[in-house]
């Protein structure tokens, strides 16, 4: 992007003052652009032991299987924005008990914020976004097929968590 965002001139990639990174700045009225990571959020939803996995009809990674998860949009909680992608991915309403993962994704600038929750009456579909839906055992989750590392990470401490009986916040930083 090289035009102001607010009054439609052109920018330049300039260090303002009092700043240490390079913004675009408009020549014209001033405004400073800030390009701030993007917040990702969703559910681990539960039913009878089991978590419910979306197979992805969308790119990035078309086919293969995550959490209902997404962007957060403006004017909505992150507990909101992840029942909304539970909702639109699976048709499944999701009963929030706690936040769960974070993950800081600075090489792509997003932040993970995936909740645990219970799929209510253990009722789900197919959204849009979404080839197939389904819950799965541990045994059963196609981990070779996992859409991105933040889904494999938050799977394995769901089961971990399950086997000790106890379900703390996790958070890390993942650099691939």
């Amino acid at each position: 992007m090289s035009f102001c965002l607010k009054c439609g001139q052109q920018g330049q990639i300039v260090i303002p003052e009092g700043d240490q990174r390079e913004r675009l700045v408009c020549s014209s009225c001033g405004h400073i652009h800030y390009e701030n990571p993007k917040v990702i959020c969703g559910a681990l939803v539960i039913h009878q032991d089991k978590v419910l996995l979306c197979r992805r009809a969308i790119e990035p990674r078309y086919g293969l299987w995550t959490l209902p998860a997404g962007f957060m949009e403006l004017h909505e909680t992150m507990e909101e924005g992840a029942a909304r992608e539970t909702w639109e991915e699976a048709e499944g309403v999701v009963n929030i008990e706690q936040l769960y993962c974070m993950y800081n994704i600075p090489r792509i600038g997003q932040i993970y914020v995936l909740f645990k929750g219970n799929l209510q009456d253990g009722q789900y579909g197919v959204g849009s976004e979404s080839l197939e839906c389904g819950l799965f055992s541990e045994h059963e989750i196609p981990w070779q097929q996992l859409a991105f590392p933040s889904i494999e990470r938050t799977l394995k401490h769901y089961f971990h968590d399950r086997k000790q009986g106890q379900f703390s916040i996790h958070l890390e930083t993942i650099d691939r």
